[in-house]
Order: structure tokens, then sequence, then C-alpha cells
């Protein structure tokens, strides 16, 4: 009997020193299976948040596109460029030019480089091109129009059929201030390129009065100035001259007075 009990305890002792391990074994998994769900949780939430941010950026851009673009330049006339048509010019002159003219104005606080395109560049050209503005500065660009006779030989040619065949594209870039100006400023930094306005091509008829035409003559003028100061040679920096032609040299000048002093205190 003592024999039995001694058995019965011994192979207590033995269920009881295994129940650790089974206990150890089981919070090890409980502990596995809580990590393995902390982690899928924060996957989870890391891939949800990326799927928002990927939302909101869309948003953003969509909304960038519906606004208005903010422009950095401002033009007269806005949106249209005024061509002089005579009629004499198709059937006596055909291949002559017809000119128009624009004012650009910064109206941003940054230097502002911008550029000039056109449908039909064979019978277009602009001067300038392109260039940059500081900030407040404004210039008259003058574009320039080869007449062209109809291809269907009708002279009875009218003005409204004409004014929406060729258009112009300004485009304006932020940039520093002393960059040089490249047209392939505009390539490189394509994203940041705004569309200024899109110009309609409208002909007036030059036989009749219209306050546009005589606006068109005037800024005409004014560029025509424009360009002539900017032909004039630079400032002499040389000898000066004086009265009827005497010619001043600054070192001759000094040596004399030089020579001078030096004979009176001699």
């Amino acid at each position: 009997m003592a024999i039995a009990n001694q058995q019965q305890r011994s192979s207590e002792r033995k269920l009881f020193s295994l129940c650790p391990f089974w206990l150890s074994s089981s919070t090890m998994n409980n502990s596995s299976s809580s990590s393995s769900t902390q982690n899928l949780n924060h996957n989870s939430d890391r891939h949800t948040e990326a799927v928002a941010a990927k939302r909101s950026k869309t948003v953003s851009s969509v909304a960038r596109s519906l606004l208005p673009p903010r422009r950095r330049l401002r033009l007269d006339p806005t949106n249209k460029l005024y061509f002089p048509f005579l009629f004499c010019l198709i059937v006596d002159k055909p291949g002559s030019q017809v000119r128009s003219a624009i004012r650009l104005k910064n109206t941003s606080k940054s230097h502002v480089a911008f550029k000039f395109q056109t449908t039909a560049p064979k019978s277009c050209f602009m001067r300038p091109p392109g260039g940059i503005l500081a900030p407040g500065e404004s210039i008259i660009a003058t574009v320039f129009k080869f007449v062209e006779r109809p291809e269907n030989d009708d002279l009875q040619v009218d003005l409204k059929d004409l004014k929406s065949k060729v258009k112009f594209k300004i485009m304006s870039l932020k940039v520093n201030a002393g960059e040089e100006y490249l047209p392939e400023l505009f390539d490189e930094q394509r994203d940041q390129v705004t569309v200024e306005r899109i110009l309609r091509v409208v002909f007036l008829d030059v036989e009749r009065p219209n306050p546009a035409l005589e606006k068109l003559k005037h800024q005409l003028a004014e560029a025509e100035a424009a360009l002539e100061a900017r032909k004039k040679p630079p400032p002499d920096t040389g000898p000066r001259v004086v009265g009827e032609g005497l010619v001043i040299d600054e070192w001759k000048e000094r040596r004399e007075k030089y020579l001078a002093r030096q004979l009176v205190e001699g």
C-alpha cells in the first residue's frame, strides 16, 4: 500500500513538472499570435495612410487643375492680336508684312521669363520671341505676319473668317534674378510653366476708324522708339570733349600740372 501511494505521488510530480512546459508553450503561441496581429494591424494602418495620401494628392491635383492659373503677366490687349488689313496688299503685294503689338508687364514679385509660340511659325515671328522681366518691368513685343493671297483666289475676303486661323500663346516661368534667358528653360521646368494667354488674331480694316487701330499705332510707335534706343551705342567713357571739339586727356592734364608744380618748387 505504501509502495502504491509512493508511485502515485511520483506520477503526480511528473504530471506537474510537465505543466510549465505546456503553459510556456501556450504563452509563447499567444505572444506570437499577438505580435502577428499587431504587425498586420500596423501594415494595414500604413496601407490605409498611403491610400489616403494618394487620394489626397489626386484630389489636390484635380483641384489645382480646376482653379484658374496664377498669372504673372498683364497683357494689353488681353486676349487678341490686332493686325491692320489693307485689301490692296493681297492683290498688289502678296507676301507683304503687317505688324501687331502687345504690352507685357510683370505683375509678380519675382523675375519672370516669357516666351511666344504660334500655330503658324512659317508666316509669323515675334520680336523679341522671349526674355526676362524684372518685377514691375514692361515691354512692348512686336509681332510680324506675312499677308498671303487666299487659297481659293476669292478677292472678296471676309475679315471675320481670317481672325481665327492663326493663334499665339504666351507662356511665363518664374526665374532667379540675374539668370540668363534660354528657351530651353521652358522644357526643363515644364511643370512650373504657366500659359498666360492664347491670343486670337483679329484683322482691322485700315480704311475704317477704330479705337483698337489707333491704340495699335501708338504701341507700334513706342516699340520702334524703344528699339532705336537699344540700338544706340553706350555712352563714351573715354576722353571728354569740351567746347569746340577740344579733347581733354585726363592723364595728360595731370602730368602737365605735376611738371608745372615741380618747376615752381625747383
